[in-house]
């Protein structure tokens, strides 16, 4: 795929999966297809797998403006921002995420891995993993047959599978309460597309592109931290 990024799938690089970045370009999830896409996810998430750099671009998540969407987007943002402080502080020593876990586990000793950058990224991944499942969920065509324009179905199945486990009683109670605000299927495709008129079946087909690599993505991220021995499984 060519643009303002290259980006090879984890099929092609046995897992690895290298992406070339020109300057801060954008990764492309904007899922609608336009000649000239501008994109709805902005932000630096970076990966290293084994010998290669993995630089993905991610957030804003303006087309989750639903409320049920408000908490996960505001997680994800506040551990992109912590992942991007320990970055900041020296982009050579931290330039990819293997490289900051690696060098958190050395510094930190016993409070490794629940501390800084490494808790941040634990968190971050659930969050991505949540919205991977969320659009596998819709380009697999899976929905309500009842109410076909709803998409509760598709956000609880994301929800049970990325973060329920991580969540005590209370906040999986919130959670449903804020289902009764999910948007629309309309709705979110039209978010999805920035407003622009495109098909279901175009955006749909532009999703399960573009989910390919990011979910070698996500993927490569939990491999790392089940390597490192890095994962916890409390509740909050």
């Amino acid at each position: 795929m060519n643009g303002p990024f290259s980006l090879l799938s984890a099929q092609q690089t046995n897992k690895q999966i290298p992406i070339s970045i020109v300057g801060d370009s954008l990764l492309s999830i904007h899922f609608c297809p336009q000649q000239h896409a501008e994109y709805a996810f902005t932000h630096k998430i970076f990966v290293k797998i084994q010998s290669n750099v993995l630089f993905l671009d991610f957030f804003s998540l303006d087309c989750l403006g639903s409320k049920v969407f408000a908490p996960i987007k505001s997680d994800i943002s506040g551990n992109i921002t912590k992942i991007r402080g320990v970055y900041d502080k020296d982009p050579v020593k931290y330039a990819t995420l293997q490289q900051i876990v690696e060098a958190e586990k050395e510094a930190y000793g016993a409070e490794w891995p629940k501390v800084g950058a490494t808790l941040a990224l634990m968190w971050l991944k659930r969050g991505l993993r949540f919205i991977q499942i969320l659009l596998q969920s819709l380009a697999d065509g899976e929905k309500d047959e009842n109410n076909p324009n709803l998409i509760r179905v598709n956000i609880t199945k994301a929800y049970d599978q990325a973060l329920k486990k991580y969540h005590g009683w209370l906040v999986q109670k919130i959670f449903k309460a804020a289902l009764l605000a999910a948007p629309y299927k309309s709705e979110f495709i039209k978010a999805l597309s920035k407003g622009q008129v495109v098909t279901e079946a175009d955006c749909m087909a532009s999703v399960r592109q573009f989910l390919v690599n990011y979910t070698a993505t996500v993927d490569a991220i939990y491999e790392m931290y089940t390597a490192m021995n890095a994962e916890l499984d409390y509740t909050v």
